[in-house]
């Protein structure tokens, strides 16, 4: 008994000026904040509306996201979701608004009574979860300080210091590091720290120990997953692919999102599932993440491993 998980079906059909655009998933749901409004910080909003090549370069100008070494805010603390664009404007998409919005019909109703399981939505955090990125990025810190001539010191604080806080909290961070780093050179080293990652991304070749079975246990129940990122679309797609996963992901949440919190990437992937957020469950290692999944109405699961 296949199931075809359809992106955002019931989204699509709300009636009354509540009904989103036509053209809405949820790669084009986007913040509006005024403070965003020029051309460099929405070029990711313009590649979706006007065609940029699908490597996400526009004039030989390649797009890269610069969320990788940044501690994302929380978000929903108070139930607040983001805004989306419409025909007529502007709608605010908050948590009660998707909660009650993605509501089942009759025939929904009446199929996840027989097949529970499948009402549900599962949500994967992409670090440390699908993937052991904690050792790419700890490499990529080495390598950094290798090319600049410093020293990585052996404290375990220091380390995971690099692991969970931002590039920038940890280039000011010069008693622990013992980096004399002057703040003119903070974006060229965030940006080279960045560059490492993805060099070496290609390295990654497999998941995370026994997440292969889980997923296929899922998928023969018919349950839909997602999996949330910062990376750009193309190297997540390539990188699912190459640990061979991608085929068990209905919904893939990257850069291109525009969500500028963790809960509001969670938001997006239960649209993206076509799923309630209280119907859904995020797998996180990481405390801000279970909170961000709480502050949803999601359930979380949250696995021992980076933060013991």
């Amino acid at each position: 008994m296949a199931t075809n998980f359809r992106t955002s079906s019931s989204l699509l059909q709300l009636r009354s000026s509540f009904c989103f655009s036509p053209s809405l998933s949820s790669s084009k749901l986007r913040l509006s904040k005024s403070k965003r409004l020029n051309f460099v910080q929405h070029r990711l909003v313009i590649k979706n509306s006007s065609g940029f090549d699908e490597d996400c370069s526009f004039d030989g100008f390649s797009v890269k996201p610069n969320k990788l070494f940044m501690q994302e805010a929380i978000g929903a603390e108070y139930g607040e979701g983001f805004e989306t664009f419409r025909l007529d404007g502007p709608l605010k998409v908050d948590v009660d608004f998707l909660n009650d919005r993605l509501q089942e019909g009759f025939l929904k109703r009446i199929r996840y009574a027989m097949k529970p399981d499948e009402a549900y939505g599962l949500i994967f955090s992409w670090d440390d979860v699908v993937a052991n990125t904690g050792a790419l990025k700890l490499n990529a810190w080495k390598q950094l300080a290798l090319e600049e001539g410093k020293d990585i010191p052996p404290e375990a604080d220091a380390q995971k210091l690099m692991l969970y806080a931002s590039a920038d909290h940890v280039l000011h961070k010069v008693r622990i590091l013992r980096w004399e780093t002057i703040e003119s050179e903070v974006d060229r080293l965030k940006s080279r720290l960045s560059q490492i990652y993805y060099d070496n991304l290609p390295k990654l070749r497999k998941p995370m120990e026994g997440l292969e079975e889980w997923l296929d246990a899922v998928s023969t129940a018919h349950i839909p997953c997602a999996v949330v990122s910062s990376l750009d679309r193309r190297n997540m797609v390539d990188a699912l692919e190459r640990i061979g996963l991608k085929k068990y992901f209905q919904a893939i949440i990257s850069e291109e999102d525009g969500m500028e919190s963790i809960a509001h990437r969670f938001l997006s992937a239960a649209v993206k599932l076509d799923r309630k957020p209280s119907k859904c469950v995020v797998f996180e290692d990481d405390p801000r993440g279970i909170t961000a999944a709480h502050n949803c109405t999601m359930m979380a699961v949250a696995l021992i491993g980076s933060h013991p």
